[in-house]
């Protein structure tokens, strides 16, 4: 029960951040006439109305800092994912010879985070493929997921019950009909 209602807490405060983040950040930009960003600098130039001549300090800062707080999640997560895969020990609470794969996955995850950022990828246009993948490849994972979620013979007496069934489908009837209008935008403009 208390892992549950931590679970909640931590969502919802994660979505609701999330949310004003983007809200904040669409009022910025449309505000400072920025319509179509193409660069970084272009989303840091939106701050100058606020920092004025500080403007690249401070959305460096936010940049690293976000760093900071993302590298360590998603080279864990990944390495996490990649260990469980192999059926190999995946813990932090491991020292590093009784986990070698799963702390050598961290590193190999973060090297390639900083390949990456020297590629010339575009990291805007990175940011938006990489969530449209997500947003696309989400549907079919939803839909295994709330199947499993919902027999008895997979989650024992662990199975979901019906508000949390409604709630799951309505999001994946949401991400499903995202993605389809995103395919019609796409080809049919």
């Amino acid at each position: 029960k208390r892992i549950r209602i931590d679970t909640i807490v931590g969502m919802g405060f994660s979505n609701l951040i999330a949310f004003f983040i983007m809200l904040t950040t669409a009022a910025t930009l449309f505000k400072a006439g920025l319509h179509d960003i193409q660069t970084s600098a272009q989303a840091a130039e939106a701050l100058r109305p606020i920092a004025g001549e500080f403007t690249f300090i401070l959305f460096a800062a936010g940049i690293v800092g976000t760093g900071l707080l993302a590298i360590p999640v998603l080279a864990g997560s990944a390495a996490y994912a990649v260990a469980e895969l192999l059926k190999k020990p995946a813990s932090l609470s491991l020292s590093f010879h009784a986990a070698k794969d799963f702390y050598a996955m961290i590193a190999i995850a973060t090297l390639l985070g900083v390949v990456l950022d020297f590629s010339g990828i575009d990291p805007i246009k990175a940011l938006l493929w990489s969530a449209v993948i997500n947003g696309i490849v989400a549907v079919p994972l939803m839909i295994a997921l709330m199947h499993m979620a919902s027999r008895p013979k997979v989650m024992r007496s662990f199975i979901i019950g019906n508000h949390v069934k409604y709630l799951g489908w309505a999001a994946t009837l949401v991400m499903a009909t995202a993605a389809v209008t995103l395919g019609f935008m796409t080809f049919f403009k």
